[in-house]
């Protein structure tokens, strides 16, 4: 295919047909396209990302005390002087990430302001949640500050330089802060920094060893003079998967720095996790602690009034949509974040329904709707055993049996393995998979007593059994489960 260019200078792509864009156009005037009912209603949203947990709100409403905390240990790094380390604790949706991120925008903003060498480096320990991701993506960011440091200031050299040239006076002025006595020096200095940053090499996310990556690190961020506060949310995450040689080696490393100084803030969802931290770690780690409690119901409310301000067109909620959105999340340990993914549910789902008012209908069908997700996400996510076990009892309930015991789904179970050729666990095995199922809410199964028989477990669905048996089917493996209901019929005879 050849470019060919029209008589107005457009560039076409060369063709053996002729269509003319207008005619086009004109043909297709009479016809709904695919979007147009969909644009038709007016927009209930004034700014949907409001409402999203990424955003940083301006104001934090019941959230006061534990900022003020913050900033008051924070402070001294606008001093230039080394901040405590910080440990956040809080169950999820507590708006601990939130006052931390608002806290640190505040910071930089003020080391601005104030010509103070600050910055803040932020890293979720759920995606990068090795010893060797965690310095590598800080290792590379203070790289990237470094070449750009080394930019500005070959920039100025040269400007002073091209100067020099035109005037050799221009050296000897007193004002310059800079002490260069020949055009050479400066020309030299010039040359020297350039050789610094061609020997600035980034981290690859594999490969190297990791007292290497650490040493990199370490001289990236002592290069120029800084404060750099490293938050590190859900730290538990990291501890859990590496240990705690990250933390031990970011917490001690002041004491060899010549130009910087690090601080740490850890933001955690476990309360105890420090329990499993070496002491030392544990001491340096834990200067300061800041504890953020759940939300009640007229909190919850306050927040949700205070987005909605914003993210949604004036008169756009019913009066009691926002009180039950916060009843609801204050039903759930007064997590604001569900509070506000089920209000933006709420206001997508009357938007789709092209309503002018978003309305207690809305919420509740949004509830449904957030609860079916949750299912569906931690049923796809199950171990292939799991999901086999899930299949069992799905296939068992799909076929009238209620009060499901363990010897039944254990048979089922057996069949579905021979199936697909996958390894048959033990009953005993079988049993703790269903314990798992039951403390992530997809079953419910409660042990009872039978007498002289002695006890058994009934196991019922928790979830609703047309989406589940559609999500364990997307499974390429139990996809290629056919004619399930005859051999689970057969069973019944036997």
């Amino acid at each position: 295919m050849v470019d060919q260019h029209t008589t107005d200078g457009r560039r076409t792509a060369g063709r053996d047909f002729d269509v003319d864009l207008d005619d086009v156009l004109e043909d297709d005037s009479d016809g709904d396209g695919l979007f147009d009912d969909l644009l038709s209603g007016e927009p209930i949203f004034e700014n949907k990302e409001v409402l999203r947990p990424s955003y940083t709100p301006h104001e934090l409403p019941h959230r006061t005390d534990q900022i003020n905390d913050m900033a008051t240990i924070l402070v001294s790094a606008l001093r230039g002087d080394t901040p405590s380390n910080i440990l956040i604790y809080g169950k999820t949706g507590t708006g601990k990430t939130a006052s931390a991120k608002f806290v640190s925008q505040e910071l930089e903003k003020t080391s601005k302001k104030f010509d103070v060498p600050c910055e803040v480096e932020y890293i979720n320990c759920e995606v990068t949640d090795t010893q060797y991701r965690v310095l590598a993506q800080l290792a590379n960011t203070f790289i990237e500050q470094n070449k750009a440091f080394i930019d500005e200031r070959v920039e100025s050299l040269q400007d002073l330089a091209d100067r020099a040239r035109e005037d050799e006076w221009v050296l000897d002025n007193p004002d310059l802060d800079r002490d260069f006595e020949t055009l050479e020096d400066v020309e030299n200095e010039i040359e020297s920094l350039l050789e610094e940053k061609s020997e600035m090499e980034d981290v690859p996310m594999t490969g190297w060893p990791t007292d290497r990556v650490y040493s990199t690190f370490f001289d990236a961020v002592d290069y120029v003079e800084r404060v750099a506060v490293i938050m590190l949310d859900e730290i538990d995450k990291l501890v859990e998967k590496s240990g705690d040689d990250t933390l031990y080696n970011l917490s001690r490393m002041n004491s060899e720095l010549q130009n910087s100084r690090v601080s740490i803030i850890g933001i955690s969802n476990d309360l105890k996790f420090t329990d499993f931290l070496d002491p030392r770690v544990k001491s340096s780690l834990g200067e300061e602690e800041i504890v953020f409690p759940p939300y009640d119901a007229n909190q919850l409310r306050d927040i949700l009034q205070h987005r909605s301000d914003t993210s949604f067109k004036p008169d756009a909620l019913s009066d009691d949509v926002i009180p039950l959105c916060a009843a609801f999340a204050a039903q759930e340990h007064g997590d604001a974040r569900r509070a506000l993914d089920l209000l933006r549910t709420a206001g997508e789902l009357a938007e789709r329904d092209q309503a002018d008012l978003v309305t207690e209908e809305h919420v509740r069908r949004a509830q449904d709707k957030i609860e079916l997700d949750r299912v569906v996400e931690v049923v796809r996510t199950l171990p292939t055993q799991s999901k086999l076990v899930l299949y069992a009892i799905t296939l068992l309930e799909k076929n009238g049996v209620r009060n499901i015991n363990t010897g039944e789904v254990f048979n089922i179970y057996k069949r579905l393995c021979d199936e697909i050729d996958a390894d048959v666990l033990t009953q005993r095995r079988v049993t703790d998979l269903i314990s798992e199922l039951d403390m992530l809410g997809i079953v419910n199964a409660v042990v009872v007593s039978k007498g002289r028989y002695g006890r058994t477990k009934e196991i019922n669905l928790s979830v609703p059994i047309d989406e589940t048996e559609a999500v364990l089917e997307t499974d390429s493996r139990l996809g290629d489960i056919e004619n399930v209901a005859p051999f689970v019929q057969a069973r019944f005879e036997n």
